[in-house]
């Protein structure tokens, strides 16, 4: 098999649909089996270990969503495409649910769908990476690596981290407004290991300041000689496990000022739940960090359960809205709902909105039409090793 061979794993009761996502598979370079067992499923998602998987939800033996949490179980990283003829609101639901269970939803298609609609899930994926140890990414019920303490210092000594770049685009001309500055880990032995499975460990061993301190100094240094004293800003994730006190904001800002970019010109996202976690300690932080000039982006909204009166009341300058709504825009008039719920909410406090996730120019344009003031995704341009990104300026609006 060659090393960018794709495998696609199909559940279906139905043996026409099943043939049928397997001849547009084929045609878009993947291998495929499908199956209607449950039991052979789950084999061949230990053993045959798939990169894409199509699941209905409707099954006579196992409901999808039972495959979904059994999937979750075994921390599949595969993409998942979900399908199924019951109501669109019913298969949002069960989308969000699996993507909160920690699963990677690329798309959910009511049945019966067009073949272009699930060629275009299928072009938003990207080939396989092989590590550098020959092992498969992506591959579900493969051995997952889980760095501890020691892991992590030992790859912050031997600067192993670096940094992708997503850029961000006004909706309405296309100019660049920003980049997103995402961490990345290309491990000596086990090549490169993604952030869901690194971020977390930092998370809980105590790393993660020293990361997101290390993510700043590597981004700046590229951000500074570049975009310094521009409109062009620099997006940083802030972890709801960071040690968000005076000190910590000392340390940024003191980064910043080393570098010679003003702090207006960064943006720390925070998501609405570590925001609500105690929101009269966050009124306080977050407004010194504005006071000396950070901006801030509540990332997320739209995922938790925050009183929107509390929410309103802490000094945010950007509203984000979950690209799990972004994404299901096009097809789901609740997630349409929900985005320009959060837009209209942004315009009435004066506070910018961005939208991640684009992944379509339908989606684009229906930002556009409801006033979101900027977006990124696949769409526009994927996550970029940092001379690409340098390259990067503008998006050609259709």
């Amino acid at each position: 098999m060659s090393n960018n061979t794709r495998r696609l794993l199909i559940l279906d009761d139905d043996p026409g649909v099943g043939q049928t996502i397997e001849l547009i598979a084929r045609a878009s370079g993947f291998e495929t089996r499908f199956t209607s067992s449950p039991d052979d499923f789950f084999q061949g998602v230990d053993e045959w270990r798939p990169d894409h998987i199509a699941i209905d939800l409707i099954m006579p033996e196992m409901d999808g969503v039972e495959v979904l949490a059994r999937l979750a179980q075994r921390q599949c990283d595969a993409r998942i495409i979900v399908t199924s003829g019951v109501d669109h609101r019913v298969l949002d639901a069960a989308g969000r649910s699996a993507t909160e269970r920690g699963l990677n939803i690329v798309g959910v298609l009511p049945k019966p769908f067009m073949p272009s609609a699930l060629r275009k899930l299928f072009d938003l994926s990207e080939p396989l990476v092989i590590t550098a140890t020959g092992g498969r990414k992506g591959g579900a019920g493969t051995q997952v690596y889980s760095p501890d303490a020691a892991d992590l210092q030992s790859a912050l000594d031997q600067d192993q981290f670096f940094a992708m770049y997503q850029p961000k685009i006004s909706c309405f001309s296309g100019d660049l407004v920003g980049f997103e500055a995402l961490m990345r880990w290309n491990h000596s032995q086990h090549g490169f290991i993604p952030p869901d499975r690194f971020i977390a460990s930092a998370e809980n061993t105590g790393m993660i300041d020293a990361l997101t301190e290390r993510m700043l100094d590597i981004s700046l240094s590229w951000f500074a000689p570049r975009y310094a004293r521009s409109s062009v800003r620099l997006s940083i994730n802030l972890s709801a496990r960071s040690r968000l006190d005076d000190a910590f904001v000392d340390k940024l800002l003191a980064r910043c000022t080393e570098a010679g970019v003003p702090a207006d010109q960064l943006i720390f996202e925070l998501t609405e739940t570590s925001a609500m976690e105690d929101p009269v300690a966050s009124l306080d932080l977050l407004t010194r960090m504005r006071m000396k000039g950070f901006h801030l982006s509540i990332d997320d909204l739209g995922t938790g359960f925050s009183s929107l009166l509390q929410l309103v009341r802490l000094p945010f300058s950007e509203l984000k809205v979950d690209k799990s709504f972004v994404i299901t825009a096009a097809s789901s008039s609740e997630s349409r709902q929900v985005i320009q719920a959060i837009v209209s909410l942004g315009q009435s406090l004066g506070i910018q909105s961005t939208a991640e996730g684009v992944e379509d120019a339908q989606t684009l344009q229906f930002l556009r039409e409801i006033g979101c003031n900027f977006a990124q995704g696949f769409h526009i341009a994927r996550p970029m090793e940092q001379d690409a990104a340098a390259n990067w300026t503008h998006f050609t609006l259709q």
